[in-house]
């Protein structure tokens, strides 16, 4: 037995025995639990144990924030619950049963784009970058860019285009490698099909407008029908549906086709039937659905209900983050970056700056607590840096009154940067550094929104921790 035996058996007693425990695996943080019944769970006292930095329930799992120390934990976790260890995805499977069918929905969202979070948080950085050196015209005489000044770097931000368009035009091929993994079709053929939507033979998405307008869209010619040459790059709705179906429809054939004929004709079968349907149906139906998005969006943001849309985002995203429900955004901002800037990823990450400042508001007012101390400015830390977890279900939701405190900032922050236009070019890392994924000409008044979300939250903490909202837990 390891070290952690005495904690592993409190964890197990904590969330009601051996015969309340389904499955269990971890992540890199956290112990990630499946129960017959979570309500049997006594959260109070789970919170308050050594190791234990937070609790939360999502996608049908009970996930307890460990920290480092979570592998070296679980190994003697699964000895003393007396179970073999499972997979992440045995784990998700006992999950899925547990989950309605909304849930299911939503964590089918979390499935997909969070194997694709380190490219796209990648591509924000780079092209954060290039905004730097190619769009920033303060220098020189100050209306030039640093590519204009020196010749070396207009080479580097010719270069590092190869990385941002592969990342971001191309992202089609990741969300159908994605998409059909997760639906269980054969990955290979997923990733062709991606290839397929954004195919140099076809009409780059961005001239669609323009050549529409004029009548000029160039199309495959079948004598009986007609398919429009136009690709789907950098969106990801068309993407998605297009794989789901793939990944249907072959799980669909595999239980009529013989084994031979699975080797022979399975491939062939799916991969062009879904490349049809998606240039005839899937593609200018989701085109469609995502432009009107878009729009809704951009109604609801930058219309005259701006200032209540903003409150609304702006209160909403942290609880929204609780369920999950949070993962659904992902694809809404990359719909609106395919049409010019997003102005949700900025409000995304006034919320983790937010959360952040909430958070280290309870190391001041906690100041002989050592070990409150030291889990509020870490967890803060990692809310600064786009990482809210830590803050939330370690410090905010125990206390509650410091959630509420951020929330009034995230909406407060806002509501300025929906004022201002704020828009971002791409989405990179969430909390301080995301300024470098905002588009230059809105940096002044970004980091004006990003001041209100880290002061706000300070001063509305200190102020409620005076009065009835105050929740002392014995840590």
């Amino acid at each position: 037995m390891g070290k952690y035996e005495k904690e592993a058996k409190e964890i197990l007693d904590l969330i009601g025995g051996k015969n309340n425990l389904i499955s269990a695996t971890h992540c890199v943080t956290r112990l990630r639990l499946v129960l017959e019944n979570e309500s049997l769970v006594k959260k109070v006292e789970l919170e308050n144990s050594s190791l234990v930095k937070g609790c939360f329930s999502t996608s049908g799992q009970f996930q307890i924030i460990i920290g480092n120390q979570v592998k070296d934990l679980y190994k003697d976790f699964v000895i003393v619950a007396g179970i073999s260890e499972a997979t992440k995805e045995e784990t998700k499977v006992a999950a899925n049963e547990k989950m309605g069918r909304l849930q299911k929905i939503v964590g089918g969202f979390a499935e997909i784009f969070t194997p694709l979070l380190p490219v796209i948080i990648a591509g924000g950085l780079i092209l954060g970058f290039r905004n730097i050196i190619g769009d920033l015209a303060i220098f020189g005489d100050g209306s030039q860019t640093l590519t204009s000044l020196n010749p070396k770097l207009a080479e580097l931000h010719s270069f590092l285009w190869i990385l941002g368009e592969a990342i971001f035009h191309f992202l089609p091929v990741g969300v159908t490698w994605s998409t059909v993994k997760k639906y269980g079709g054969t990955e290979i053929l997923g990733i062709v099909l991606g290839i397929t939507l954004v195919s140099p033979q076809l009409m780059n998405a961005y001239g669609y407008a323009t050549a529409q307008a004029i009548g000029t869209i160039p199309f495959w010619d079948f004598g009986f029908i007609t398919i429009e040459k136009v690709g789907y790059q950098a969106q990801v709705i068309p993407a998605m549906l297009a794989g789901i179906f793939m990944a249907k429809m072959e799980l669909f054939l595999r239980k009529y086709l013989s084994e031979i004929l699975k080797m022979i004709l399975l491939p062939f079968l799916v991969l062009f039937t879904t490349v049809v349907v998606s240039y005839l149906i899937i593609g200018p139906v989701s085109r469609e659905l995502g432009n009107y998005i878009a729009v809704i969006f951009n109604i609801l943001l930058t219309g005259p209900f701006r200032v209540f849309g903003s409150i609304l985002f702006g209160m909403l995203y942290a609880p929204l983050v609780i369920t999950g429900v949070h993962h659904t955004f992902l694809a809404v901002d990359l719909q609106l970056i395919a049409q010019g800037g997003t102005m949700i990823w900025p409000m995304i990450a006034l919320s983790n700056i937010a959360q952040g400042s909430a958070a280290v508001t309870i190391m001041f007012l906690n100041r002989k607590d050592e070990k409150l101390k030291s889990l509020s400015l870490s967890s803060a830390i990692s809310a600064w840096l786009g990482v809210t977890e830590p803050a939330m279900f370690g410090v905010n939701l125990r206390f509650m009154y410091p959630f509420y405190g951020a929330l009034i900032g995230s909406a407060l922050a806002a509501i300025y940067s929906t004022l201002t236009g704020v828009l971002a070019n791409s989405i990179g890392i969430g909390g301080l550094p995301a300024f470098l994924a905002i588009q230059p000409k809105f940096w002044i008044n970004y980091i004006i929104a990003m001041a209100i979300a880290f002061v706000v939250p300070i001063i509305a903490t200190y102020l409620l921790s005076k009065g009835r909202f105050k929740k002392k837990i014995k840590l």
